[in-house]
């Protein structure tokens, strides 16, 4: 592999990551660095999604679209900051994350109002809504699971940090380790996923083995989120391997399908916005909704 690839890519993991940690880490004003960051991430990874179905598909107005994408985590700042501010509005309990749930309900309703209120034609309707809404869901609401760890608590105790870390650890090193695997080991196992051909068995066990890393270090550093038997988080760890090796490979589609190698070329080494959270995208609901199962942070 080529030198210059090799050195962004450990760019991107030994200072990206520290740097999006620390955000996560930043206790002041109800995380108002996460929420904003995961607006500003929703927006450029909506712009790039339509970029990309627009080369085989009509879809509505980029600026709806990406706007409507970027509503959704923007209630939800809204909604978990507010209070660090205005204390008598409202404590950002679980049931108001729900007010997320009803932006994209919102968003979705209002794409099929524009189509119905604007088309002069009808043979491309079907491809404006399903490519909008998808883009919607996909870039805005998705990502809005990470928004909701931040008000995870244990026993009166905030892990809300621990639980981010513990989460984009999974990611980024199931990823990474799925990389390093893959150019070391995965020369003679690559070509059985179609959706990419450079992908490898041997990639795929990295993978696993990076995120059960992860979660160990959580395990051990983070008793108070990850309490019982060690098994609970390997299969959770496990779980977010999985989903986000399906979620690498399903941004793979969407650019073959597109005839398109990287979503953009904003990050070096790496490509796009999209290119970098797919995993992410991915994995954030499974982790949120196996967390609050296995461990109960309320």
């Amino acid at each position: 592999m080529n030198k210059k690839v090799i050195f962004q890519r450990l760019s991107i993991f030994l200072i990206g990551l520290p740097l999006v940690l620390t955000i996560v880490f930043i206790k002041s004003h109800a995380h108002i660095a996460a929420p904003c960051l995961i607006c500003l991430i929703c927006g450029l990874g909506a712009c790039e999604l339509h970029n990309m179905f627009s080369k085989k598909f009509r879809l509505l107005n980029k600026g709806l679209t990406v706007f409507l994408s970027v509503l959704i985590p923007f209630i939800g700042a809204v909604v978990i900051v507010t209070p660090t501010f205005v204390p008598s509005f409202f404590k950002p309990e679980r049931h108001f994350l729900e007010y997320m749930t009803y932006a994209f309900i919102f968003a979705v309703l209002t794409i099929l109002a524009v189509e119905v209120l604007t088309a002069k034609t009808f043979e491309a309707s079907n491809s404006r809504i399903a490519g909008s809404v998808f883009i919607v869901l996909y870039t805005g609401y998705l990502l809005t699971f990470v928004s909701r760890m931040t008000i995870f608590a244990k026993n009166g105790i905030d892990v809300s940090s621990q639980a981010i870390a513990v989460f984009l650890l999974m990611v980024f090193l199931c990823d990474s380790l799925a990389w390093l695997f893959g150019v070391l080991l995965g020369k003679n196992n690559r070509g059985f996923i179609k959706a990419s051909p450079n992908k490898s068995i041997a990639g795929f066990i990295g993978g696993f083995i990076g995120s059960i890393a992860a979660g160990l270090l959580g395990y051990f550093f983070c008793p108070a989120l990850y309490e019982g038997t060690v098994l609970k988080i390997i299969f959770l760890s496990i779980c977010i391997a999985f989903s986000s090796i399906v979620g690498d490979l399903a941004e793979s589609i969407f650019k073959r399908s597109s005839g398109i190698k990287d979503s953009g070329h904003i990050i070096p080494g790496r490509g796009g916005v999209l290119d970098s959270i797919d995993s992410v995208l991915m994995s954030a609901p499974v982790y949120y909704l196996l967390v609050s199962i296995l461990y109960k942070p309320y």
